[in-house]
């Protein structure tokens, strides 16, 4: 029996946990990934995590490559119209669609912030958002013609109007009554309920929008 050491194959690219939070940021940010700041910063959070303890460290711009050849290879597979981003402030809950990303930063445990500026706001208005839980692709208005495919249960973004105030907010259907469609459009009523507050409230579809 050969008892002599064997030399551990080395290791090469990226750990599992390393390619799921980049396919993720990849799904969301798209080209923003590419940037040199963005990748630079990516490496810094991969090289300090336990997974890539007496692994090679990871270069900045072989972060950049896997970006750069994923976000073309899905360039090739479907064709892509340019996305558009909503963004959750923290300050009330609602979603608001993103005009431009300005910035960006990365903390310790490995979570991304981007600082966003919303469409019709200014400067003064500007917010970071966490990557992961308050920025996504744009919600879409819900068609007229659509109405069947929405189903009890389902997540939805609902236009809330209220005396003060009329933004889009997450909800849940929690009750679908089905009615004819006629000239003026789909006539079923739809019983929403609010993830930010858990009122209720009985809207035609279009109020309603899919989530991404």
């Amino acid at each position: 029996m050969d008892l002599r050491h064997k030399r551990r194959p080395n290791f090469v690219g990226f750990t599992e946990a390393e390619v799921q939070k980049m396919e993720g940021l990849l799904n969301t940010l798209r080209g923003e990934t590419l940037k040199d700041d963005f990748c630079k910063n990516m490496a810094r959070v991969f090289n300090r995590s336990s997974g890539r303890a007496g692994k090679p460290i990871a270069k900045w711009t072989e972060i950049q490559n896997w970006f750069r050849s994923n976000l073309e290879q899905g360039d090739q597979d479907e064709e892509l119209s340019p996305l558009e981003f909503e963004a959750q402030s923290s300050k009330d809950g609602a979603w608001y669609d993103v005009d431009t990303f300005i910035s960006h930063r990365f903390h310790d445990s490995g979570e991304i912030e981007f600082l966003v500026r919303y469409v019709g706001f200014s400067s003064e208005q500007d917010e970071w958002v966490n990557a992961r839980d308050s920025l996504r692709t744009r919600s879409i208005p819900l068609d007229r013609s659509e109405c069947n495919k929405v189903k009890v249960g389902d997540q939805v973004v609902c236009f809330q109007e209220k005396e003060d105030q009329a933004k889009y907010y997450d909800a849940r259907v929690i009750e679908i009554e089905r009615r004819w469609h006629d000239m003026r459009g789909c006539r079923c009523l739809f019983l929403i309920k609010y993830d930010h507050d858990n009122a209720e409230e009985r809207v035609r579809s279009r109020r309603l929008c899919r989530r991404p």
